[in-house]
């Protein structure tokens, strides 16, 4: 049959059919009034994207240059910071920590799981001038309780800042930033987003803004207080990722339409599709005898599903993009080759999910040479999607 090319990766995710448009009909130098109007645009409708009263920042990076920036502009070199890792990407955390010269205390859970906020408190001492960590942790599936650590950030009586890697969890996760006390929170444009990589943005509270004044570590493309200067005039500091910020407009007009007109309502909208479709996708797996790899906190983001007893997933992996030419995540580093990754961030719908999940059907049945009872994850799937309209029905 006709192969179409198919991303169903955590990031890069598929395109906004808009934003390729804008992006490929865009040409605007940087230093002008047109485009000093879309950018300062951008940054409102960023504002409402994220949920958030505070200045936001985007800049022409992936989501790891601003990562490094949220380390560099808040601590000094000495520095006693907390991290929490239960995967790749808080590893990150703690390698990016180290190389500034923090002092870096760690609080880590198997990967799979998320921490006990009893050890997060008992870690969290006056003295710890920040703590980073994931909203989901897409190496592993796993959800962490962002709400529940920023009240023990609150709580701890000291001047800790609160910076969280939302990479995956913007577009996918319910947050309340500026409620919470969240004093950096983290997204990259591959994701929720729909464009291309190339985009990171953050939204900064004003206790963050204050720190960069003391914070001695060394910084210039990544300086946060430079980016901001040049935001109030309607510019970026430096050459900006002109057509990214089009795609980017595109987008958020797209999630605009989600909410009929309101861009905070299309946000929660492009929530719960990401929510429906990893309930769906998890009640698909389950139902071929599959298990999850993170059971007890799975995020919206991605289902990560544990390759059968003595597969490598690589093989998987392999027969996806082979036979039906869709690309699924691998694990990483001492994950690879024991679980898949089936993203839902973005522009992905019901029959995307159901598509994936009959390839599922045929792909394990290829694999492990074992019969599968075709049409059972579909099943399971939309037995999920058919509560979730009756309920709707009944709230309405």
């Amino acid at each position: 049959m006709l192969l179409k090319n198919r991303l169903f990766t955590p990031g890069p995710t598929p395109l906004l059919p808009a934003a390729q448009t804008a992006m490929a009909s865009f040409a605007m130098h940087h230093r002008t009034a047109e485009f000093r109007a879309l950018f300062q645009r951008v940054l409102a409708d960023m504002k409402d994207f994220i949920g958030t009263q505070n200045d936001v920042l985007v800049l022409s990076s992936s989501g790891t240059g601003v990562m490094e920036g949220s380390v560099s502009n808040l601590t000094s070199p000495g520095d006693k910071v907390l991290v929490l890792t239960a995967g790749k990407f808080g590893e990150r955390w703690r390698d990016l920590a180290k190389a500034f010269g923090c002092a870096v205390e760690v609080v880590s859970a198997p990967y799979g799981e998320t921490f006990s906020l009893e050890e997060v408190r008992a870690k969290l001492t006056p003295d710890v001038r920040a703590v980073y960590v994931q909203a989901t942790e897409s190496s592993t599936g796993a959800r962490h309780d962002v709400k529940g650590i920023a009240k023990l950030v609150q709580a701890s009586g000291g001047d800790t800042l609160l910076v969280v890697d939302a990479i995956t969890g913007l577009g996918t996760t319910h947050f309340d930033v500026d409620g919470w006390g969240i004093d950096v929170i983290i997204g990259g444009s591959q994701k929720a987003l729909m464009i291309p990589p190339g985009l990171a943005y953050c939204a900064i509270s004003e206790r963050a803004w204050r720190r960069m004044e003391s914070a001695k570590s060394p910084r210039y493309y990544f300086d946060f207080r430079r980016e901001r200067k040049a935001a109030a005039k309607g510019e970026s500091a430096y050459t900006p990722a002109t057509a990214m910020f089009a795609a980017l407009a595109a987008a958020l007009d797209y999630i605009r339409q989600m909410g009929s007109g309101d861009l905070t309502a299309g946000r929660e909208a492009l929530v719960n599709n990401a929510e429906l479709a990893a309930e769906m996708t998890r009640a698909g797996v389950q139902a071929l005898g599959l298990k999850l790899f993170a059971p007890s906190s799975p995020s919206a983001a991605l289902t990560a599903v544990q390759s059968p007893a003595g597969l490598d997933s690589g093989k998987i992996v392999k027969e996806f993009r082979e036979e039906f030419a869709a690309v699924v995540a691998n694990g990483q580093g001492e994950m690879k080759g024991q679980l898949f990754r089936i993203a839902h961030l973005g522009y992905y719908d019901y029959l995307d999910t159901i598509g994936i999940l009959a390839a599922l059907e045929q792909v394990l049945a290829g694999v492990t040479g074992k019969a599968v009872e075709y049409g059972a994850a579909v099943r399971a799937a939309q037995e999920v999607y058919a509560r979730d309209r009756a309920d709707k029905r009944v709230n309405v």
